[in-house]
């Protein structure tokens, strides 16, 4: 089955041939990057990973699901999104980021983004919950901190997910900045901090497994979202690590929070959950949101404003 899984995923790379380096007009690089393999336990079977965005120019955004290596009776879902073909987009949404005068534009994605919207999914915490830096639009809504967890867009199209050590306010090469805790993942190992589960946000009637997602980065820069219920700080790292992360922080947590969205047309047309949550409905980011979310589309030039 594994080698069905990479015939196929080499098929549709082949039509990738034409993705470009955004370094510059004449250098023409094949971006050869796929998912990671991910297998459960005890079954040595891995999980097929399938393709979200067959109507895009290039296949740049998969899913599969899998079970833990720690827990047996957990599912996982999780995205792989190729982040040379694509842009990573950072909404306000009405309530988050909190009190502030500034503007918070669409609350949702703008129309004229959606011809190119990949796909949408949730941010980390209000910030009256944990203080974090916010900046999206050239706009800083609340201060960079120094030391905490942040998946930054940088003007050369370049995403990652870094402890920051800049200022408090991010420099003109970077487009986007969005904070949220500590690193869960460093160096491709959970970090120190993750086996303490008080350090991890508060739980919906204080226990301590619930809900919990994650954004994470591998070696070739490319972006792995993941999502699952029953989830401690400590086995949300494991899954990260298991998913080849070099990096990864934790975005929202609990029951209510935990949104995939992919669009199986050009112009945000039929969108589904890729994460199955009861709370959550497909067009959730069509509307304005009241928490503040990403949205992923298909890159159109490099160093252009997201769709606003």
């Amino acid at each position: 089955m594994r080698r069905a899984v990479l015939a196929t995923l080499a098929t549709l790379l082949a039509t990738a041939a034409a993705a470009t380096s955004p370094v510059g007009a004449s250098a023409r690089v094949v971006d050869t990057s796929r998912p990671p393999a991910v297998c459960g336990r005890p079954s040595p079977t891995c999980s097929p990973w399938h393709r979200l965005d067959a109507w895009s120019p290039v296949p740049s955004v998969f899913t599969a699901s899998f079970t833990p290596v720690r827990q047996p009776g957990v599912t996982a879902y999780v995205t792989w999104m190729r982040s040379s073909t694509t842009d990573l987009a950072l909404y306000p949404g009405y309530e988050g980021p909190g009190t502030t005068s500034l503007p918070r534009g669409p609350e949702m994605v703008p129309l004229s983004g959606r011809g190119r919207l990949l796909a949408t999914f949730n941010s980390g915490f209000y910030e009256s919950d944990q203080a974090a830096g916010f900046y999206t639009n050239r706009t800083l809504y609340f201060p960079m901190v120094r030391g905490l967890a942040t998946v930054v867009r940088y003007a050369s199209g370049r995403v990652d997910v870094i402890s920051w050590a800049g200022g408090p306010r991010p420099g003109a090469n970077i487009l986007m900045a969005r904070q949220n805790l500590p690193l869960l993942v460093a160096n491709s190992r959970a970090t120190a901090l993750s086996s303490n589960n008080a350090a991890w946000g508060l739980t919906l009637h204080g226990v301590p497994d619930v809900w919990r997602t994650a954004l994470g980065v591998d070696a070739a820069g490319n972006l792995i979202y993941a999502a699952a219920p029953a989830q401690t700080s400590a086995t949300l790292a494991a899954i990260m690590v298991q998913l080849h992360c070099v990096r990864a922080m934790e975005l929202d947590i609990n029951p209510e929070w935990p949104i995939f969205v992919a669009y199986g047309a050009r112009g945000a047309v039929d969108p589904s959950l890729i994460v199955p949550n009861p709370n959550q409905i497909p067009g959730r980011f069509l509307y304005p949101s009241t928490k503040d979310f990403f949205a992923l589309f298909v890159r159109q030039r490099v160093g252009a404003p997201q769709p606003w």
